[in-house]
């Protein structure tokens, strides 16, 4: 499972997308050009030390990222998707691609993927935060696909015994 961003324009974002992936053990690809210097300090404020052990290649377009070796489905998350991602059976191999913050992905990246997904949401609203959107994504495709087993504490598995809530 890979972690793919799209020319993201906020380095807080960023940040975020790039502690969950090291909090979870997912590789990162992050395609160029962002919208900030990629040494900004508000990328290393939001990634936190988690940074130093992330697993993450930057290329510098979607061309360049296109040209590399490349294993899996390459899965968008999109507002223009009819498949919901909790619909979606994902794979040990798939790349979740994320866009922009300000226009998602051009028609290009759009029809490059190999799935389209969309989270499902009540009107008006049309998407979430990117951040919040991939950790969702994410999370459920690391359920589905087990790559959770043995990451969990004691205190979030389901067979562990309940802890009773205290004032």
């Amino acid at each position: 499972m890979r972690l793919v961003l799209f020319e993201p324009d906020i380095p807080q974002n960023a940040g975020t997308l790039m502690r969950l992936a090291a909090g979870l053990g997912v590789a990162l690809d992050l395609i160029e050009p962002c919208g900030f210097v990629l040494d900004d300090r508000r990328l290393r404020r939001a990634g936190m030390d988690y940074l130093d052990h992330l697993d993450w290649t930057r290329h510098s377009s979607w061309t360049a990222y296109r040209a590399a070796p490349q294993a899996g489905r390459l899965v968008l998350l999109t507002t223009r998707a009819a498949i919901p991602y909790t619909d979606f059976r994902f794979a040990p191999g798939d790349r979740l691609l994320v866009g922009r913050e300000s226009a998602g992905v051009p028609d290009e990246v759009h029809d490059a993927a190999d799935a389209r997904l969309v989270i499902p949401m009540v009107p008006p609203a049309r998407s979430l935060n990117v951040a919040v959107s991939a950790a969702m994504v994410l999370g459920e495709a690391l359920r589905q696909t087990a790559a959770l087993d043995g990451r969990q504490s004691a205190a979030l598995r389901s067979d562990a015994p309940a802890q009773p809530d205290t004032p």
